[in-house]
C-alpha cells in the first residue's frame, strides 16, 4: 500500500513539474513528434528513400515532393524521416551505453579508492584533456568510416564524463551512515555499489544522459558531414547535409531540411534535459 502511495506521489510530482515547466513540455512535445515520425517512417514516407529517379532530380519543394529532391531524384522528405531512425538511434545508443559503462566504472572507482581510483582517473583525465570532437574524429578515422564505428567512437569519448560524474557522487555517498552500516554488517563492495551507491547517484546521471542524446546526435551529424559516419545510400541527417552543401545556393532545400531536423531534435533533448534537471533538483522539491 505504501509503495502504491509513493508511486502516486511521484507521478503527481512529475505532472506538477511538467505543467509548471513550459520549456520541458515543449521539449517533450518535440521529441515525441520527432520520434513518432521516425518510427512511422515506413507509413508516412511517400517514397522509398533509396529509389533513384533522374527525371525528378533537384526539384524544389512541391505537393509531390514536400522537401524537394536531391541530385539523383530521391525524395528528401522520405529520407529525412528515415534518417531520423539512424540519427536518433545513434543518440539513444551512445547516451545509454556510455552512461551505463561510465557509471559502473565511476562508482567502483570511488568505492575502491587508493591505486584503483588513481589509475582510472588518470586515464579519464588524459581522455578529457583532448577536445571531444577532435578525439571522436580521430577514433572514427582509425576505426574506419561507418555508422557503427561512429557510434563506437562517440561512446568511447563520452564515457569519461560519466566516470567523473559517478565517481564524484560516490565519494559523497560512501561516507553516508547507511553505507558505513552496510560495511559494518559485511556487505561486499558490489552490493554497496549496486544497492546503495548507484540508485542514489542516478539523478545527475539521468540529467546528463538526457542532455547527451542531443549531443550525440550533433556529433554523429558532424562525423557524417565529414564522411566518417553513415555512408551512401544510407539516409542520415549529417550525411545529407554534406551531400547538399555543393547545391546550397541554388537548391537550398537539399541541406536545409536535414539541418533543421538536426537542430530541432537537439533543441528538444536539451529542453527536456533542463526540465529533468529542475525536476530532480532537491531545492526545487523543497519549493
Amino acid at each position: 500500500m505504501a509503495n502504491k502511495t509513493g508511486l502516486k506521489n511521484k507521478g503527481a510530482y512529475f505532472w506538477y513539474q511538467l505543467r509548471h515547466n513550459p520549456m520541458m513540455m515543449v521539449g517533450l512535445f518535440i521529441i515525441t513528434l520527432v520520434c513518432l515520425a521516425a518510427i512511422l517512417a515506413p507509413v508516412l514516407a511517400p517514397y522509398n528513400p533509396d529509389v533513384i529517379n533522374l527525371r525528378a532530380r533537384l526539384q524544389a519543394p512541391s505537393p509531390e515532393h514536400f522537401f524537394g529532391t536531391d541530385e539523383v531524384g530521391r525524395d528528401i522528405f522520405s529520407r529525412v524521416l528515415y534518417g531520423g531512425q539512424q540519427s536518433i538511434g545513434v543518440g539513444i545508443f551512445v547516451a545509454f551505453v556510455a552512461s551505463f559503462i561510465g557509471t559502473v566504472i565511476g562508482c567502483f572507482s570511488g568505492i575502491f579508492g587508493k591505486w584503483v581510483d588513481t589509475v582510472v582517473m588518470r586515464i579519464m583525465d588524459v581522455m578529457l584533456s583532448v577536445p571531444s570532437l577532435v578525439l571522436t574524429m580521430a577514433l572514427a578515422a582509425a576505426l574506419g568510416p561507418s555508422l557503427f564505428n561512429a557510434m563506437l567512437a562517440i561512446t568511447l569519448v563520452r564515457i569519461p564524463y560519466y566516470v567523473r560524474l559517478a565517481r564524484g557522487q560516490t565519494l559523497g555517498i560512501r561516507e553516508m551512515v547507511y553505507v558505513k552500516a552496510a560495511r559494518t554488517f559485511g556487505a561486499s563492495r558490489t552490493h554497496i555499489v549496486s544497492w546503495h551507491v548507484i540508485r542514489n547517484a542516478l539523478p545527475p546521471i539521468i540529467v546528463q544522459t538526457t542532455l547527451d542524446i542531443g549531443n550525440a546526435i550533433l556529433m554523429a551529424a558532424a562525423l557524417g558531414f565529414i564522411g566518417l559516419g553513415a555512408q551512401q545510400p544510407t539516409a542520415e541527417w549529417g550525411a545529407m547535409v554534406a551531400s547538399g552543401r555543393n547545391f546550397l545556393i541554388d537548391q537550398w532545400w537539399y541541406s536545409t531540411f536535414p539541418g533543421l531536423a538536426i537542430l530541432i531534435t537537439a533543441i528538444g533533448f536539451n529542453l527536456l534535459g533542463d526540465g529533468v534537471r529542475d525536476m530532480l533538483d532537491p531545492k526545487q522539491k523543497v519549493k
